[in-house]
Order: C-alpha cells, then structure tokens, then sequence
C-alpha cells in the first residue's frame, strides 16, 4: 500500500527524523491560508499529492513566493492528471534555501533476504537512473534484523555523504531513525530523497515515500485507515474488497486461476505460446462461486481483454461451485469475448455436467486451453 507524502512526512517525523512542517490543502483557498500561516508571508513550495513519480516534471510541484502566487498554483495543480491520477491534494510547505541533496533509503533487497539500507549523495533526483547510469553514487548496507542499525555502521555510510564530522552523525542518526520507523510500520520502502543539507547547516527531509507490505495491515489497522482508494485503479479495489488477488497487466488475455502457483504457470505458458496475459488474478483455495462471479465482472471491465482463460485445478476448490459461478456470471454479465474453460480434479465430472447444461465446453489439458485462448484473443 503507497502512502502519500504527506502521509510518509508524518511517521517520520513522529519517529524523530527532522521534517518541516507542512499541510495539506484541497482548496486554492485553504492552500492560502496555510501557506500565510506557515511562512509567515515567505515563499512555500505547493506539492502534489498522487502515488506517482515525477511529479516536478509533470508541473505538480510549484514555488511560491506568498500565499496568493500559492493559492494560484493550487487552483492549477488540483484537478491536474499525473501518470493517470487526479490531484486531489496539494501539501503546502515553508520553502527550504538548500545546500546540497542526498538520499537515504531502506528496502526490502530479495537477493540478501535483508532489511538493505541504501545511501547517495546524488540526491534530489530519480535513485532509479542514478543506479543505473552511475552505480558506483550508491552505498548499501545489508541489515542484520536481529540488531538494526548499528551506530557505527550508520556512520561509515553517513562519512560517504558528508565530510563534516557533525553533519554526518547528524545523518547517521536520522539512518537509525529511518530503519525504526521501516521496521514499525511494516514497511517495504522508505526512503528520504532529498535529505537536504540547509543554508544553516542542518538537515531536514523535504520529501518522504514509503510503501507498507499489505500483508502487514491485519496488525496496523490505523495504517490500513490510510490507504487512499481513489488513487488506485478501480479493478484493483474491486478485487481486494471481493477477497481476491488481482494484478493488472498490459496484454489481451484475461485469466482466471485458483492459486498462485498455477497463476503464474497460466501466465508463462500464455507468453509461451505467443501471447500476453491481461491480468494475474487468483480466485483462491475458496468454493464461493460469488468470488468467480466478481473475478469475471473485474476481467469483462477491461477493454483491452480480447479472451478470457479460466484454469481451475479443483483440489480445496470444488469443480461444481467454479462452474455454478462462471453460470452465474454469464448470466449477470453477458460475454463480447471468447471464454475458453479448463478445469479438473474434485467434482469435475460435476462440474462439466452444469458447463455442458448451460451451453459450455471445458477443457482438462492445461496447454491445450492456453494455446485456445491465445488463438481467440489474436483473433478478435
């Protein structure tokens, strides 16, 4: 679950890591009032507030000199589409005069199976093209959970940063404060970019981003409260709320799959057979026939489905409750594309009965299926 920056600014800043202060707008009228009261008629920088990058590129960031030029840019900014999504909120925040910019960031690295926390001195900018055009900016530090982030290792990352003695303990603090507030919240990502170095010399973070597993939400309810709905796509929202796994992806066969496992095999065997799955969705271990009837409302809504593949392999999941629920969803939802059926194992010869008696036809030989379902969806 991505949280919004002013979100992320938040738990930083209740786990000690010096953060301006900041409010959030919906209105060019409260954008002026909050921008009068923060700076005290200095100049203020009116942010965007979508789960997007590039937001400056876009023009959602704006500087502001008073509180009427930051009233006048809000007016622009919400409403504004970036990377898809409507700006619904600005954050208004004082103005920084700055120094230097670098990163700091901690996430969750696969290959270590480790807490990694990552710093550069190229901050300021896309981490993403730093490491890929200059690797060598980026320190990493793979975390033992077991200890945290230990003084010392914060420092010798904080000395890559900083030559000055005081700033970079300065920094090696706000590193441990990082990796408290990544390990309390559950998160997967939480990153400083910039960690700003000011005209004064201290250090503050002026943008915040952090990415909470889901799997974490059951024991932070006050965190699942965060979680921003109209800055998801709707399918995405619609699956989770009916219970299932849904991820949308950018081909033209629509799947529907009882099990991770079997999902992804369905997914490569659909890329091996020359084509692209639409979608990874799981119906799960459940007998429901309600989740299929909602799995197949969620695939119809994409325009850009050409085919619909559904692969159930019964073992907890009953062959007849899938098959009342693909009747039960067609009924509701009459097809415009093709829908080719595999299905085996507990109650199959049931459950072939009632595809039979409704006008289908369902398949046992998983490649077979898949191979249908990709010729249809290059035909239509």
């Amino acid at each position: 679950m991505n949280l919004h920056e002013y979100q992320a600014r938040d738990i930083l800043r209740r786990h000690g890591i010096p953060v301006p202060p900041g409010e959030v707008a919906t209105s060019a009228d409260q954008a002026r009032a909050i921008a009068a009261r923060l700076s005290g008629g200095g100049a203020v920088v009116v942010k965007a507030q979508v789960h997007a990058g590039g937001r400056g590129k876009a023009g959602g960031v704006k500087l502001a000199r008073d509180a009427a030029e930051a009233a006048a840019h809000a007016a622009k900014i919400l409403g504004m589409t970036i990377k898809g999504l409507v700006v619904q909120r600005v954050l208004v925040a004082p103005a920084a005069e700055i120094a230097a910019e670098s990163y700091v960031g901690m996430v969750v690295d696969r290959a270590s199976q480790r807490p990694t926390l990552m710093v550069s001195a190229a901050g300021g900018v896309d981490i993403e093209e730093v490491a890929a055009q200059t690797p060598e900016q980026i320190h990493r530090l793979a975390v033992d959970p077991r200890y945290g982030v230990l003084p010392h290792q914060a420092l010798g990352l904080a000395r890559k940063l900083y030559q000055d003695m005081t700033r970079a303990r300065a920094a090696a603090e706000i590193m441990q404060r990082l990796y408290g507030a990544f390990y309390a919240v559950g998160a997967s990502l939480a990153e400083i970019n910039p960690l700003a170095t000011t005209r004064d010399g201290a250090l503050a973070a002026l943008d915040a981003k952090i990415v909470i597993d889901d799997n974490e939400l059951d024991r932070h309810p006050e965190l699942a409260a965060l979680r921003d709905t109209s800055a998801e796509a709707p399918s995405e929202v619609a699956a989770r709320e009916a219970g299932l796994t849904f991820i949308k992806l950018d081909g033209s066969v629509g799947c529907c799959v009882n099990g991770a496992g079997l999902a992804m095999a369905t997914m490569d065997l659909v890329k091996y057979y020359g084509g692209e799955p639409a979608n990874f969705l799981d119906i799960g271990g459940s007998s429901d026939p309600q989740k299929v009837v909602s799995a197949l409302r969620i695939i119809t809504a994409d325009p850009s489905v050409r085919a619909i593949l559904f692969n159930i392999f019964g073992g907890i999941t009953r062959g007849d409750d899938v098959a009342n629920g693909i009747v039960q969803a067609t009924g509701q939802l009459p097809l415009k594309v093709p829908l080719v059926i595999r299905l085996t194992g507990t109650n199959e010869e049931l459950a072939i009965e009632i595809l039979t008696k409704a006008g289908f036809s369902a398949l046992t030989d998983m490649d077979e299926a898949v191979k249908q379902a990709v010729a249809k969806a290059r035909a239509a």
